[in-house]
């Protein structure tokens, strides 16, 4: 019972293992730490990002993922918040995407204060990582409302143009229901929040239905698979029922042969 009513004082770390079939041997193992949703503001301060920066630097990954939602204030109000997120470590970089709750509250001055605190704003835009002369690519979009604002919105044909088809694609997108999107471009595996596992009942069966069924957890859309993490703060009451807070360690791991 006592992960069925939660205050989201501290994210609880979910261990998650992806196979991936276009995933080289070589980055079999390689581990992704995704934090999503934190919603820095009024009820989400410094202390609270500082912690789960301690939890997530203890994991040590080779990534770090953030699937949009980060803030959910102006910035001329809560930027000292977000200070904290300048000491996450990770070998391998520190990514970041839009999600709904930032273009409420003025993205644009947002995105270079993330960009000073050394997150990497994936705006319809790939890189590679690397690792033993080994590589995928690691893609982000704008979230899925993002049209309604001047100069964004999301482009995943853009970020994927002339990409080697024989990699990989981890795909970074706030909403689960980005997928129908990422499927049609032979996404292998998209990274989202937005739901926060429904946070407080009966609001599970409202977010399930908006997002079209898919709410937390792993599924599967042919060769195209997604994880929707429960979030890792809280919107609204600082309350959770069902649905703990969530620091993700995803670990990559090539098919096996045969």
């Amino acid at each position: 019972m006592r992960d069925l009513f939660t205050r989201t004082v501290r994210p609880r770390v979910v261990d998650v293992a992806i196979e991936l079939t276009r995933l080289p041997a070589a980055l079999s193992g390689l581990t992704i730490a995704q934090i999503t949703d934190v919603h820095i503001g009024p009820t989400v301060g410094a202390d609270f990002v500082r912690d789960v920066v301690a939890q997530v630097n203890g994991i040590g990954a080779d990534v770090i993922v953030i699937t949009g939602d980060l803030v959910d204030g102006r910035a001329a109000s809560h930027a000292s918040s977000a200070e904290p997120l300048a000491d996450l470590r990770a070998r391998q970089g520190i990514f970041y995407v839009t999600g709904n709750h930032e273009y409420y509250w003025g993205v644009d001055a947002w995105l270079p204060i993330f960009r000073q605190l050394g997150l990497q704003v994936m705006r319809n835009r790939r890189v590679a990582i690397e690792r033993g002369g080994a590589s995928f690519d690691l893609a982000g979009i704008d979230d899925h409302e993002s049209r309604r604002w001047r100069g964004h919105g999301p482009d995943l044909a853009g970020a994927l143009d002339g990409r080697d088809r024989s990699r990989a694609v981890v795909l970074l997108a706030h909403q689960p229901r980005q997928v129908r999107v990422a499927q049609r471009h032979g996404v292998d595996l998209q990274l989202s929040g937005h739901t926060h596992g429904g946070q407080i009942w009966p609001w599970h069966g409202a977010v399930r239905i908006q997002q079209g069924g898919l709410l937390a957890g792993h599924y599967r859309f042919g060769d195209t698979q997604l994880y929707v993490s429960r979030g890792t703060g809280d919107w609204g009451p600082p309350v959770r029922f069902g649905a703990p807070a969530e620091i993700t360690r995803i670990e990559l791991r090539a098919t096996r042969p045969g």
